[in-house]
């Protein structure tokens, strides 16, 4: 198959873009796209632990746990032990994490709707549910290949 045809190319090409578009949006604020997902998130589920923070953000714990090194650094956020948890901690914006995130989500937020304005209302709700067929392909492909080793003679 050409690789024109191949839509796994295009949803690369377009996560790709996107990515490079809202990090030259993020940089005036001083955060990267995956700290602007955290502070999202943070802002979302006030003591959210970073384990599920890592997981709602789909990046790995140690890539978390440096997010959050880097968040807390620039006193954006707080970790607060968990009040029954004594390995888990809570995670919740600052004042000024609130305030930078309003600030960074109107300029990712115009991203967003920019993309969203070139699409009616119908094709919208079709290409999420086209996206979440994906997804869903994809979930299902993963769990199956994790249990099932690839050969030599398995398609990559």
């Amino acid at each position: 198959m050409p690789p024109e045809q191949r839509i796994g190319l295009h949803i690369k090409r377009t996560e790709q873009e996107l990515i490079a578009t809202k990090t030259a949006a993020l940089r005036p604020y001083g955060l990267t796209v995956p700290q602007y997902s955290a502070l999202m998130f943070i802002a979302d589920q006030p003591g959210i632990s970073a384990a599920a923070l890592a997981r709602a953000c789909l990046v790995t714990p140690q890539t978390m746990a440096t997010v959050l090194t880097n968040l807390e650094t620039k006193k954006l956020i707080t970790r607060q032990p968990h009040p029954w948890h004594r390995n888990a901690t809570e995670l919740t914006l600052t004042p000024d994490g609130q305030q930078l995130l309003e600030q960074a989500d109107a300029v990712a937020s115009a991203i967003e709707q920019h993309i969203a304005d070139t699409f009616t209302p119908t094709e919208q709700a079709q290409l999420i549910e086209m996206l979440s067929r994906v997804s869903k392909v994809l979930a299902e492909t993963h769990s199956d290949t994790a249990t099932t080793p690839l050969t030599d003679d398995s398609p990559a």
